[in-house]
């Protein structure tokens, strides 16, 4: 077969024509291009070049070829000295035993600057010593000492790392007594537990740093203790070095972006300062605005300092790394889609709270009625108020449902007029009206965070079958404690009807009794109420 391939590619040579301006010479029929050349390897190791092609086949086609075959040598048991010359005329032929290997042109000889004889013996040589040493390194006793060597190398891994351990505490425990804080005029500028903390960190990444150059060290040396694994070992470092190369590159490339990023963040923090001290000012009174309250300065400065802040985020984002990729570009229509689903209520609220601010339905600190909620207002955000109940219950109430209802604040007119708490009983025709009133107004006198200025006063709101209504009415500053007054006032008033042998006719009822349904002063303290002064007697 191979003499067949000899005689084929003679009479190939034979019968290219040449032409006047073509010389007729092998060199140009083997169409030779000396400007690039291809290497012939054996694992990674490269024993020659191929610069020139033959008929059929390409410098780079012949050079993978060539590999492939001294490769497959290399694997088999045929011995290195079976490697041996033949002449076949216009070129020689390196065999393996009988097995074609290559063919040394006279080309490949010019290229190489020398004869083609030379050069066949050489590339010979050079195929008998890769081949050896490549079966050395791929055999049994190469693997057995790359496994000795793999084990120590673990061994000297566990006892550096026991040792960096050991040293680390070691020198962590030396140092804490003498760390101590840094005062500036009988002033301490830097906590000595700030100190501590700063000197473990550091201490911490020094750890870490070498921890990563003794892990590197030794799987490196492990995989170059094989020779399967050998061609792994010089791209660990690569592995690790090439992505923060890339990564700095392209930190590099977007220094001009950060740049602009850094004056933007600048110039807004800045602008930010100056819009709270004018609002500060607002709230203080020291400035003051036509028609703008001052306890709209706080919530006036929130929205400003959001609209500031989304305008800034706005023009920043452009120069943000990797705003334009389309990775970049999906997350954020992602979740700008999951915002919108979800946060129907939520905006809904935020619009709600932001009404209810200029509003000025009530602030922190009144007591107000929000539908059946009624207690003491802990604090008001953007989405709900929380509500504090006289049984201390703790009421959350979401904006958009108070600006859907009405709102009873009884703390407004407290500060301002003062509030109206009222009460009423119905009493029969019998007693004189003049009496009842003195009743009531007397038992108001009693009744303590009640005001004496203006004075309280009783209305006759209707006049029913058996009965009047008599509603009395009375002034206080203290709307947070309306429960305990109208439960003092209350009792005062059973007191001082009870007193005067008057009798209360509430509930209804349809005929008068034998006796009037009153409780003589001598049996208001009966067992087991005690007296005023007495252990344990009710205020």
């Amino acid at each position: 077969m191979r003499k067949l391939y000899l005689v084929l590619l003679f009479l190939l040579l034979q019968a290219t024509p040449a032409s006047a301006d073509q010389p007729d010479s092998l060199e140009w029929k083997l169409r030779v291009d000396t400007t690039r050349s291809y290497p012939v390897c054996l694992d990674d190791d490269t024993l020659f070049l191929i610069r020139a092609g033959v008929p059929g086949i390409s410098a780079q086609a012949r050079a993978m070829t060539i590999s492939g075959r001294i490769t497959a040598f290399a694997d088999e048991i045929l011995p290195l000295d079976s490697v041996r010359l033949e002449d076949a005329g216009i070129f020689t032929e390196v065999l393996a035993s009988e097995r074609y290997l290559m063919g040394v042109w006279d080309i490949d000889a010019a290229a190489a600057g020398t004869t083609r004889e030379a050069l066949a013996r050489d590339i010979v040589a050079r195929i008998r010593a890769s081949v050896e040493a490549y079966r050395k390194e791929y055999s049994a006793r190469s693997l057995l000492q790359g496994i000795g060597l793999s084990v120590l190398a673990t061994l000297v891994l566990v006892i550096l790392w026991k040792i960096m351990l050991r040293l680390h505490r070691t020198v962590l425990a030396r140092l804490d007594p003498f760390i101590r804080g840094i005062r500036v005029q009988q002033k301490e500028v830097v906590r000595a537990d700030r100190i501590r903390r700063a000197i473990t960190l550091l201490a911490g990444g020094v750890k870490v740093f070498l921890v990563i150059i003794l892990l590197y060290a030794y799987v490196e040396f492990v995989l170059s203790a094989f020779a399967w694994t050998r061609p792994f070992a010089a791209r660990v470092l690569g592995l690790v070095l090439v992505p923060v190369r890339l990564m700095w590159d392209a930190f590099m490339r977007q220094i001009p972006n950060l740049a602009f990023i850094a004056v933007l963040v600048i110039l807004t923090r800045y602008f930010l300062k100056g819009i709270r001290f004018f609002f500060r000012e607002v709230e203080t009174e020291q400035a003051a605005l036509p028609g703008f309250y001052a306890d709209w300065a706080q919530p006036t400065y929130k929205i400003v300092r959001f609209l500031i802040i989304a305008f800034a985020a706005v023009v920043a984002f452009p120069y943000v790394p990797g705003s334009s990729s389309p990775a970049f570009q999906g997350v954020s229509i992602f979740l700008g889609v999951l915002f919108s689903l979800g946060s129907s209520s939520a905006v809904s609220n935020i619009v709600a709270g932001v009404i209810l601010t200029y509003m000025r339905s009530f602030k922190v600190g009144d007591v107000v009625q929000i539908a059946e909620a009624r207690g003491v207002v802990l604090g008001s955000t953007l989405l709900v108020t929380r509500i504090r109940t006289p049984k201390n219950v703790e009421i959350t109430v979401p904006n958009s449902a108070i600006l859907g209802t009405h709102v009873t604040n009884y703390s407004t007119q407290a500060r301002e007029k003062n509030l109206i708490l009222h009460t009423s009983v119905t009493i029969g025709y019998d007693v004189p009206w003049r009496q009842i009133h003195a009743l009531l107004l007397m038992a108001a006198e009693k009744t303590p965070d009640l005001l004496k200025d203006p004075a309280p006063f009783v209305l006759q709101k209707s006049l029913d079958d058996f009965y009047v209504s008599y509603e009395l009415n009375a002034y206080t500053e203290k709307a947070t404690g309306m429960v305990r007054i109208y439960s003092d006032l209350h009792k005062n008033i059973q007191d001082a009807f009870n007193e005067y042998g008057v009798q209360i006719m509430s509930p209804n009822y349809e005929a008068d009794r034998e006796k009037p349904a009153v409780v003589p002063k001598d049996h208001w303290y009966a067992p087991p109420a005690r007296k005023p002064g007495e252990p344990g007697a009710d205020a």
